[in-house]
């Protein structure tokens, strides 16, 4: 396997696929001056994140204000307003209109951002023309969210102004106070609880560094070099390019955030390497699905969310990653050994040593990129900051590929990673800016508690009910959110419910976000495996299917991590090691469990009592470790009493 043909694949994915893993035809391929223009506008974003992580942010509405006027101007400038828009090669008049307007909005906020700051929220007045100028730029957001997300959070957003303005109409538990159209402007634009609120902060300092981080990865030819060492180090063994696929998107998955993204990039490479082994293309597509989907929750980075969960339970980042490690890897494991049971089964090999790299080789190229991820991890571990953790992972892999003459960045592909950069982030901050829209009504009406008391009602006060309810809740919303959106937005409305309950903080934020992170491989809308099945070829359906099945620990762990905290490390170290080490027994039963082979290929009701013994393992508690374990060992000795008389496969 050569590296040009690993860079043609990837080079191929990300040409044709956006970052919501769609065929790009939403996108304008500008040309030109306008193109040029563009560019240098995404150059300057970049680089006005690159002086503030240096130098210190600004002030929050400076910040902030400055940071979604950016995005704004490269929505107008490079999203068409409907995916059937003609002529993509040019900006239309009624684009350039919303460029112009977004600038003299976001300006303003810009240039007034300190008075804006020290002003008396809510007794001093605003003027007309503040009030006009909160309208249009919501009316900017709302179009540029439509564009960027979709219709869905465009309703939801609807739903909720709607909500603030006429709520007070309606009766009973649902009726709120009424407020003026000066007090919502208020509350939406010039404080620093709606728009330019808390996500939108994390999104202007921390995620936007980290995003420039994977671009500044990319050209410096890291990601290559991680799937070349997957490929070299895994490819030999029984279903190799499958296990590729899962170790390279869990490494790329959790520096880029994006599931889709990754799909579609790892996906070019691996989905046809696993299908030319004997994988189904439906299997396939869903291996490369969840293993992508998982980098979201796989530390030391998880994406964008984490660093929001930080923000909203006002602890460092390093508690969210090394909470998430258990569970992560009890998510991988699972993964990995399906696929293995599933080679095992269709006894499928590995790929010919004499296709692939040499593993030193590979690794002696360019190990020295695991030293920005070294540097990210230690620095959070020391206590600073996520953005200056970003920023010095950019300066040193910057230095580390200058070792290498393939790998040296230059100047014009630094000036590229910068201009990718801001294009990147333009996801989050829309999603961010918008989820403020309506975070800031519902904190303005109180409907967040009246929400968290009505689910309570409806579960009875049961927290399993309760966790069902919030369960669904985030997987709806995931299909038609990226999960940033997805988790803020249930932030206020379906947490506290689960806090007063009993749930700890960091237990219920986990909760939501890992169940937003899984709507990417959930039928009916699975974004990420629905990807996958384009590149394989497969029935979108079946393959999201097959992904639910792959990705059976992640459904299952959230539940336990919130009846034992064991599972987040949180307890004495013999709990922990105990709870650890029965969870990743349980999660392997699991594994055999749903793929039906154990000793042997099992009967189904050899696959209920596998199925119960598995969860009971990794149910945190003595009891339930001592059932789990007869159960398990029970299926154990039969199988292998009989284990000579087993049944040949039958391929699900």
């Amino acid at each position: 396997m050569s590296d040009k043909t690993i860079l043609e694949k990837v080079e191929v994915a990300e040409t044709e696929y956006d970052d919501d893993g769609v065929l790009n035809t939403k996108l304008r391929s500008l040309m030109g001056v306008a193109g040029k223009a563009i560019s240098i506008i995404a150059i300057i974003m970049s680089l006005f994140h690159l002086y503030t992580a240096l130098f210190g942010v600004f002030e929050s509405i400076l910040q902030r204000s400055a940071h979604l006027g950016f995005a704004m101007v490269l929505v107008f400038a490079i999203y068409k307003p409907t995916s059937k828009a003609t002529k993509s090669e040019q900006i239309p008049w009624y684009d350039w209109l919303f460029i112009l307007l977004s600038i003299g909005v976001f300006s303003y906020f810009v240039m007034n951002a300190e008075e804006i700051s020290s002003r008396m929220s809510y007794i001093e007045q605003l003027t007309s023309f503040e009030i006009a100028l909160g309208f249009v730029g919501g009316l900017l957001l709302i179009e540029a969210t439509r564009r960027v997300i979709g219709k869905s959070l465009v309703i939801i957003i609807g739903i909720a102004i709607i909500y603030g303005f006429w709520g007070h109409l309606l009766s009973g538990t649902l009726s709120h106070r009424e407020f003026s159209t000066m007090w919502i402007i208020d509350h939406l634009f010039y404080t620093v609880t709606g728009v330019f609120s808390t996500p939108l902060g994390v999104s202007a300092t921390f995620i936007f560094m980290f995003i420039l981080f994977g671009k500044i990865l990319e050209v410096s030819g890291a990601g290559k070099f991680f799937i070349d060492l997957s490929v070299a180090g895994m490819g030999q063994y029984r279903g190799g390019p499958a296990k590729t696929a899962i170790i390279a998107s869990s490494i790329l998955g959790t520096i880029s955030g994006s599931a889709v993204a990754n799909t579609v990039t790892t996906g070019a490479f691996t989905i046809p390497l696993m299908k030319r082994t004997g994988y189904k293309k439906d299997f396939a597509a869903a291996v490369e699905a969840v293993a992508s989907t998982g980098g979201q929750i796989m530390p030391p980075i998880m994406g964008a969310s984490a660093f929001i969960i930080a923000s909203y339970l006002g602890v460092p980042y390093m508690e969210i990653a090394i909470a998430a490690i258990v569970p992560a890897i009890l998510y991988y494991v699972c993964l990995f050994v399906q696929v293995d049971l599933r080679a095992r089964r269709r006894g499928l090999e590995g790929l010919p040593k004499s296709e692939l790299p040499g593993f030193w080789g590979v690794f002696k190229s360019g190990f020295l990129f695991f030293v920005p991820l070294i540097v990210i991890v230690v620095m959070l571990a020391i206590g600073s900051s996520p953005m200056k953790a970003g920023l010095y992972a950019i300066i040193v892999t910057l230095l580390v590929a200058m070792l290498g003459k393939a790998t040296r960045v230059k100047p014009k592909a630094l000036v590229k990673a910068l201009d990718l950069g801001a294009r990147a982030s333009v996801e989050t901050a829309i999603a961010c800016a918008a989820s403020g829209l309506i975070i800031g009504i519902i904190g303005l009406t109180g409907i967040g508690l009246k929400f968290s008391s009505i689910i309570i009602d409806l579960s009875g006060g049961i927290l399993f009910v309760t966790l069902i309810f919030t369960m669904v809740t985030s997987i709806v919303l995931g299909m038609g959110l990226p999960t940033v959106a997805a988790y803020i937005v249930q932030v206020p409305l379906t947490i506290p419910a689960l806090i007063t309950l009993g749930v700890s903080p960091m237990a219920a934020h986990l909760f939501v976000f890992y169940f937003a992170a899984l709507s990417a491989i959930t039928p009916p809308v699975a974004l990420a495996a629905f990807a996958a099945a384009g590149i394989a070829g497969s029935e979108p359906m079946k393959t999201g299917m097959t992904a639910v099945k792959l990705g059976l620990a992640a459904f299952i762990v959230p539940f336990f991590f919130v009846y034992g905290e064991t599972l987040l490390l949180v307890g004495s170290w013999h709990e922990i090691l105990l709870s650890v080490i029965t969870a990743i027994v349980g999660i392997i039963a699991i594994a055999c469990a749903a793929e039906g082979w154990f000793l042997r290929q099992s009967f189904w009701y050899e696959r209920i009592v596998l199925f119960i013994g598995a969860v009971l393992m990794v149910m945190p508690g003595l009891m339930t470790d001592i059932v789990g374990i007869v159960l398990l060992a029970a299926v154990y000795m039969y199988q292998k009493s009989f284990r000579t008389s087993y049944l040949k496969e039958t391929i699900a």
